[in-house]
């Protein structure tokens, strides 16, 4: 009932099968300013605020030419003492609109974590959709490992791992009545072993999916999504220090594109 509230109350901060209305500066330049709320910020399938709710807001300058650059925000909370509340990420890249169904994003992020430096990091990444089919990649340099507690319950602060990347696939549609499909199915590697469990396995890689339904309805755009990890909670607890961070969720937010 708490999240059917919120998402009562308030789609998904970029929503890519909703129109945008932008602010047109000239013939060239536009702007897009996004501000939403969701009921939980997850990335790559774990969850960046402890399951909690998140504010963000998203403000892109774009050119007719395909570059655009911008800023992204949003709170987050990662617990053990960590005292990042916010992140702030600085963007840009370049959307070339091959033809009506093909189009190729490539973009750059440097993404800021006041008060908790050594979370800082960037990352490249780039999204081909033909006809609706997706096929993405991710390469982040410099990640920063968990903070963690050893068996005698002293804490730790997180070190710098190696660098991770990904792959995703997805499909995306508009279905009747205006409804807008996406599915995608990500698989992460961290290159050294992060993710532990009590009978001493380990591995460095998982996977997962989301599932998003989205409309507008009443000048908002709303979303819901079904997301879930192939991470087991020994596998959470060991990275995040939760074993319920990682699990299969349903995610319900709202968007305002001025």
């Amino acid at each position: 009932m708490k999240a059917l509230s919120i998402f009562m109350l308030a789609g998904l901060a970029l929503t890519p099968l909703i129109s945008a209305q932008a602010l047109e500066l000239n013939d060239n330049f536009e702007l897009i300013i996004t501000p939403a709320l969701t009921t939980d910020y997850r990335v790559s399938g774990l969850s960046q605020t402890l399951g909690d709710p998140a504010a963000q807001l998203a403000v892109t300058l774009s050119h007719s030419s395909g570059l655009y650059a911008g800023i992204w925000t949003s709170n987050v909370n990662f617990g053990y003492g960590s005292k990042a509340r916010q992140e702030i990420d600085y963007f840009a890249g370049y959307f070339w609109q091959i033809n009506d169904n093909i189009s190729l994003d490539t973009f750059y992020t440097q993404y800021e974590f006041p008060r908790e430096s050594g979370y800082n990091q960037s990352d490249i990444r780039t999204l081909l959709d033909v006809y609706g089919v997706l096929l993405g990649g991710k390469y982040v340099k410099n990640m920063k490992g968990p903070d963690y507690e050893d068996e005698e319950g002293n804490f730790h602060k997180g070190k710098k791992d190696e660098d991770l990347s990904s792959i995703l696939i997805g499909y995306r549609t508009v279905l009747p009545s205006e409804f807008g499909l996406e599915a995608r199915y990500e698989y992460v590697d961290y290159k050294d072993d992060v993710f532990f469990k009590e009978n001493g396995k380990s591995r460095a890689n998982y996977y997962n999916w989301e599932i998003k339904l989205s409309r507008e309805f009443v000048g908002v755009n709303w979303a819901l999504s079904y997301i879930d990890t192939d991470l087991s909670k020994e596998e959470c607890l060991s990275f995040t220090g939760f074993d319920d961070t990682c699990n299969a969720t349903v995610v319900a937010s709202a968007s305002k594109t001025f």
